[in-house]
């Protein structure tokens, strides 16, 4: 199973099991790395799988991303790289061939397979329907990511409008991260969005025709009918 070992200049701090999709990194709680350090960012990078290969993606942060010393916004990863954050890094490594290697040994060994996982729980289909001033032709996002970002930013799932006389927001205002239990939307930028009409200061979990507003947009959360 591929793997990242978090380290503070040359000291190992602990090892984390990629055992899922996409992991965020940042210093806010609610990234599944944190990293309590003020040169990190809230929500600094995520790394994540796709197409059988891991990448790297910058999230807009301060001091910025780089891997094996190299500023990225994104970036491909391969055994050894090096993701650094300021004094922090990732090292990743990959070791599923040999563990693919070893599983007809096993058979051969007379072993029998383990017992089945149970069921997961599926998790119902949402999306985010504009309400009021759309940032786009878009009008309706559907929630397939595990986290999906609001933000003014190239790198934002989601394009809000800035309100107030300058037209003025950050680049990345809130997350929906999807989760078993369900939707969260975190504030990126606290006190920015606002959610059933109170400013977004911490997680909240959305519930059917929640409203979250971003700038001067507006935006209704649904679960899509089955």
């Amino acid at each position: 199973m591929p793997k990242l070992l978090l380290k503070f200049e040359a000291a190992v701090i602990k090892e984390i099991k990629l055992d899922k999709p996409a992991f965020t990194v940042g210093r806010k709680p609610d990234n599944d790395i944190v990293i309590d350090h003020p040169t990190v960012s809230g929500h600094h990078c995520k790394i994540y799988s796709a197409g059988g290969s891991w990448f790297v993606e910058d999230l807009n942060s301060t001091n910025g991303t780089s891997v094996n010393g190299k500023r990225v916004l994104k970036a491909g990863l391969r055994a050894n790289d090096a993701v650094m954050l300021v004094k922090y890094s990732l090292i990743f490594s990959d070791d599923a061939a040999p563990a693919a290697e070893s599983a007809p040994k096993a058979e051969k060994a007379g072993q029998k397979p383990g017992p089945e996982l149970p069921p997961q729980k599926i998790i119902p289909k949402a999306c985010l329907e504009v309400l009021e001033n759309p940032a786009g032709t878009v009008k309706e996002f559907e929630l397939t990511a595990l986290s999906t970002y609001i933000g003014k930013s190239s790198q934002a799932n989601i394009p809000y409008k800035a309100g107030g006389l300058f037209g003025t927001g950050p680049d990345m205002a809130a997350v929906i991260t999807m989760r078993p239990e369900g939707y969260y939307l975190t504030p990126v930028k606290e006190g920015y969005a606002r959610h059933n009409g109170d400013p977004l200061a911490a997680k909240q979990l959305l519930k059917d025709d929640d409203i979250v507003e971003v700038g001067s947009t507006k935006f209704r959360f649904f679960i899509k009918k089955t």
